[in-house]
């Protein structure tokens, strides 16, 4: 899979033990679209293991915020990427075929090239 450049790059480093992270990062994705804007989400060091099926399921920090599974849901619907980074991905002890297959996984390289392209970028640790 193909990793595209877009206008807005969102960095995660945190995961169901910083739901709010979580949450904020999602939210934003989200609003850069509905902004126009293409969007990408980015997992890296324990953010990861999102990339695991099911993994944020329950997730929910409660109102104003949407849950975390409708988030990311309406994020991949409307067109917003989510993107493992494999260094990461490898460094926690996950394989490719265990994530998301929506879920391109991408290198160093790939995450340099996304935020130096981007139009913005918000660091989420």
């Amino acid at each position: 899979m193909t990793i595209q450049t877009t206008d807005y790059v969102g960095t995660l480093f945190d995961e169901q033990g910083n739901p709010d992270k979580v949450t904020v990062a999602f939210t934003m994705g989200n609003k850069a679209l509905e902004k126009g804007h293409s969007a990408t989400v980015i997992l890296m060091a324990d953010a990861v293991r999102l990339g695991l099926p099911g993994r944020v399921d329950g997730m929910d920090i409660g109102a104003p915020f949407k849950p975390v599974p409708e988030l990311l849901e309406g994020f991949l619907a409307k067109g917003g990427q989510v993107a493992v980074c494999k260094s990461c991905m490898e460094h926690n002890g996950l394989k490719p075929d265990q994530l998301d297959s929506r879920f391109p996984v991408i290198t160093a390289d790939d995450v340099i090239d996304l935020v130096m392209a981007s139009k913005g970028a918000l660091q989420i640790s």
